[in-house]
């Protein structure tokens, strides 16, 4: 290499440092604009979404309220859970950890969406196609997993163990930290996990992952994904742990789906005589 060629090649480095630089400021700058707008209205945020499920108006409450007194069940109105505060300091930390959390959470299409700015250009234009398809399922994945969480997991395992009682001389006070420690790992670990079918996929475009790996595994799968259910189950009773892993086999088995079979081998193929 030339000392010409080297000079440039240093240039467009330094370039490319510059550019990414400004990406991630970008990117920093939008998470605070939007966390700073978030903390304003943290107040309505939280009586509104944040503890709507300690309600016994939240939706899904209502939706299996329905359907007991359908089937001639138990009463399940009457669910309420009070809130207490045991440090000093705790409200003011959950208000700005909180704005923070939601504002990455909101922003992640953008930010991934500045990302992709950056590297688009080296990118042939079939990687591109292949890049906004997995820009879009990412995301509509992650919030789906998000939904999931809010909805359904997350109200399921609140209003067991807030119900629970070894003793009936044993009253339930669930703290504030308490309770965010749950919403946040939970709802933000099932948009995680739900991003699983679009790693099967990826792995499958690049011939890495087949359908046979699937269907010789799958009992494996079963007990390697009951583990990682337990891992980012806040708590260890044998109810959330399901409420958990349930999604997370469902997404297993629907990133098989994505994945094309195995292709025979030319020796695996039946010889003509």
């Amino acid at each position: 290499m030339t000392d010409t060629d080297r000079v440039a090649a240093t240039g467009g480095f330094w370039d490319h440092v510059e550019a990414l630089r400004g990406v991630l400021l970008r990117c920093a700058l939008i998470v605070v604009v939007m966390a700073a707008a978030l903390f304003a209205v943290m107040p309505w945020i939280f009586d509104n979404i944040i503890l709507a499920p300690c309600r016994d108006d939240f939706p899904l409450y209502r939706w299996l309220g329905a359907i007991s007194a359908r089937w001639g069940g138990d009463d399940l109105n009457g669910f309420h859970v009070e809130m207490i505060n045991i440090r000093l300091a705790s409200q003011f930390f959950i208000h700005m950890s909180t704005s923070l959390w939601l504002a990455v959470t909101l922003a992640f299409p953008i930010v991934v969406y500045q990302i992709w700015g950056f590297i688009a250009p080296g990118l042939y234009d079939s990687e591109k196609r292949g890049a906004r398809q997995a820009f879009l399922a990412g995301n509509a994945m992650f919030y789906l997993g998000v939904a999931t969480g809010y909805f359904l997991v997350f109200p399921l395992t609140l209003r067991f163990l807030a119900q629970y009682k070894v003793s009936d001389m044993v009253p339930n006070q669930i703290s504030l930290d308490s309770y965010m420690d749950n919403f946040l790992v939970l709802i933000l670990v099932m948009g995680i996990i739900f991003e699983l079918p679009l790693v099967c996929w990826i792995l499958g475009r690049m011939g890495l992952l087949t359908r046979d790996f699937f269907t010789a595994y799958r009992r494996h799968a079963i007990v390697a994904l009951m583990a990682l259910a337990a891992v980012v189950t806040p708590t260890g009773d044998p109810f959330t742990l399901m409420v958990v892993f349930l999604p997370i086999y469902l997404l297993w088995e629907g990133g098989a789906l994505l994945v094309a079979p195995r292709t025979p081998a030319r020796d695996d193929l039946p010889q003509q005589t």
